[in-house]
């Protein structure tokens, strides 16, 4: 047997593992503090296959930190380690506070910064974050035969925002969104890509494709303050605003502004349980993830150079 969640392969207690979800993301979140996960990157490739593993949008690791009440790592469903993700930060407070791990008041330490978090007894959770970073309000980007205008800014992660003036769910966002989150002109980190509808000054709707996913996901937390704090700027709207992502769920960004700057942002939303559960030799063998994600370049990457 494999140990990808182990680090060792001798008998011992299986991993355990929660699924939690937040505004619409889905993770597998395991409380790493004796380092029992060695290979995160495989594992997160592996258990976060849909349909023939537990299916997640990414991994969180709880760790012990030097710095904070504890540290989280993230890993995307394709493995790659991520700076920040909001809507999984908010299940790591809600797990470590579940599992006796931090207090209902706590600090975080994330590979982007120290952020707080406050868990509600209905088990919201509420992120105070630092002021988005690098905002560049006219940032056009020339795709096929058509410029997009857009913006750009870091909110833990790196992140452009499109406003549209017209009915945001007939759109399909996958090509554009896919388009510009590979464009040369946002390389080599890429983007994650929100299209934005703002209904009035405390309302607006956003769907996201997500970078490390590679596609739209359900909802995307970073995104979300990131699209409220560009409305913000521009003026569109003011504190707190209400923005209903794809999944249905509404979350919530308080902000104040400070001399055209947006300061104390807050981000607060569900963090909710799922289910517990523990690691099988069959969670994680039996299928070739990579297939699943790129079948053809799979098979092309298999195929002897004669055939």
């Amino acid at each position: 047997m494999r140990t990808f969640g182990q680090t060792q392969a001798q008998k011992q207690d299986p991993l355990a593992f929660s699924k939690m979800a937040g505004g619409g993301n889905d993770f597998v979140v395991i409380d790493n503090r004796t380092d029992r996960v060695i290979d995160p990157g495989t594992l997160t490739r592996r258990i976060c296959t849909p349909h023939l593993s537990v299916g997640a949008d990414g991994l969180i690791l709880v760790e012990p930190s030097a710095r904070a009440t504890f540290k989280m790592r993230y890993f995307n469903n394709d493995g790659g380690l991520a700076d920040f993700c909001a809507n999984g930060t908010r299940c790591a407070a809600r797990f470590a506070f579940m599992n006796v791990i931090a207090p209902r008041r706590m600090t975080i330490e994330t590979d982007a910064g120290v952020v707080a978090a406050e868990v509600s007894e209905n088990g919201a959770v509420t992120l105070s974050l630092p002021s988005p970073q690098n905002f560049r309000g006219e940032r056009p980007l020339r795709v096929g035969d058509q410029t997009i205008r857009g913006s750009s800014l870091l909110v833990g992660v790196p992140h452009y925002v499109v406003f549209l003036r017209d009915d945001l769910w007939s759109h399909d966002i996958l090509p554009l969104g896919r388009a510009i989150r590979t464009h040369a002109d946002l390389a080599p980190a890429g983007a994650n890509v929100n299209f934005v509808v703002v209904r009035d000054p405390n309302n607006i709707e956003v769907r996201t494709y997500e970078r490390g996913v590679e596609n739209e996901t359900l909802s995307c937390g970073s995104g979300v303050v990131a699209s409220v704090s560009t409305s913000a700027l521009f003026g569109k709207v003011t504190s707190p605003v209400q923005v209903l992502t794809r999944s249905g769920i509404v979350l919530e960004v308080a902000f104040a502004m400070d001399g055209g700057e947006l300061r104390d942002v807050r981000l607060k939303g569900d963090a909710r349980l799922i289910y517990r559960a523990t690691l099988t030799p069959e969670t994680l063998d039996g299928f070739d993830p990579d297939f699943v994600r790129e079948p053809a370049e799979r098979v092309l990457s298999s195929a002897s150079p004669e055939s």
